[in-house]
């Protein structure tokens, strides 16, 4: 919106309220967490960009297995490389918001859980999904069967077209039924 990282004016304020799920003082408590991740040289630049390093390292995502793929989907940087302007860190806050609606919050997640960025959920996607869920370690990790089973009964369960993947529309049927999916896809500043 052309401010620089260090100041917020009445118009980009209001202007990000019209286009977040965010009330004013979650956008200014959003601002200052921003510009405090900021490196000090890049503080008053317009154009200023956290790298994913230090988006990594917040305390909301710190554990969050899926916390690189969710940096990679925010950033509009070209080479994605997971960076966030302001405009990505409020979308990113927005959209894991109490306040954004079930088809906002299942698309972002869509997309998290979209490795291979095809628009369809993949047995390969998710496979990953399920080694990021289980943390991959050898006492949680599935057998190469079981995971094939897990697979075989989440596309069966999911894919409604029954073209051996799920689509977006598919993904988002699935998860209007579960009412535990909105509760859990927040962070709270």
């Amino acid at each position: 919106m052309g401010t620089t990282a260090s100041q917020l004016g009445k118009a980009d304020l209001s202007e990000y309220q019209e286009l977040t799920f965010l009330t004013k003082q979650e956008i200014l408590l959003a601002h200052k967490r921003f510009t405090e991740l900021l490196p000090k040289e890049e503080k008053n630049l317009t154009n200023a960009r956290v790298p994913m390093s230090k988006i990594l390292m917040m305390p909301e995502l710190k554990s969050n297995p899926f916390k690189e793929r969710i940096c990679l989907v925010f950033s509009t940087n070209e080479p994605k490389d997971g960076s966030f302007s302001f405009d990505d860190f409020l979308d990113f806050l927005s959209a894991f918001s109490d306040s954004a609606t079930l088809e906002i919050k299942s698309h972002y997640a869509f997309r998290i859980f979209d490795f291979d960025n095809d628009g369809t959920l993949s047995n390969g996607d998710l496979e990953k999904l399920v080694n990021c869920l289980t943390y991959e370690s050898e006492d949680s990790r599935l057998t190469s069967e079981e995971m094939k089973q897990l697979i075989s009964n989440i596309i069966e369960e999911s894919d409604i077209d029954k073209d051996g993947t799920v689509n977006l529309s598919e993904f988002q049927h699935v998860i209007s039924r579960s009412p535990d999916f909105v509760s859990s896809f927040k962070i709270v500043l």
